[in-house]
């Protein structure tokens, strides 16, 4: 393993993603933003419920989504809305990553909480792979849907 290794800078098509947080604990949402800021990217907006949640969807490219919200478990139709009408990238965090054991139609795979930063970097370089039909190796944190649109 190399141990000296530069990152490269990214191409601006990479840095020009937009990440939407929808997650309703304020602290793990600005730790998400920390990271999405840290990584070049611009954090969207953030989100606790449903109807900002959908607001906010057209400046996003990517969505980190928690199953569990202030309006109750209403992230798994946030997030097929996401995908299915605008077109978002969507990563689900969730403790009980089981109860999305079938997947969400559109969405990419489901992280168990907590995520700590690093897994949370290699799951939005993974996401933008993705979305432009780059290469990435698949987090092993990151249990991806079977039904993923772009597999």
């Amino acid at each position: 393993m190399l141990t000296n290794v530069t990152r490269r800078r990214p191409p601006s098509e990479v840095t020009s993603q937009r990440v939407l947080i929808v997650e309703d604990e304020f602290l793990i949402a600005l730790d998400i933003a920390e990271t999405v800021e840290n990584m070049g990217l611009k954090v969207a907006g953030f989100a606790n419920a449903r109807k900002h949640a959908l607001e906010l969807a057209p400046r996003a490219d990517i969505a980190i989504v928690d199953v569990n919200l202030t309006d109750g478990r209403t992230g798994p139709e946030i997030g097929r809305r996401l995908a299915e009408r605008y077109g978002v990238t969507v990563i689900f965090m969730t403790a009980t990553p089981d109860d999305l054991e079938d997947g969400v139609e559109g969405s990419l795979g489901v992280l168990t909480k907590p995520v700590m930063p690093e897994v949370m970097e290699r799951t939005i370089d993974y996401a933008i792979a993705n979305r432009l039909h780059g290469m990435a190796v698949v987090p092993r944190e990151l249990k991806v849907f079977r039904r993923n649109p772009h597999h």
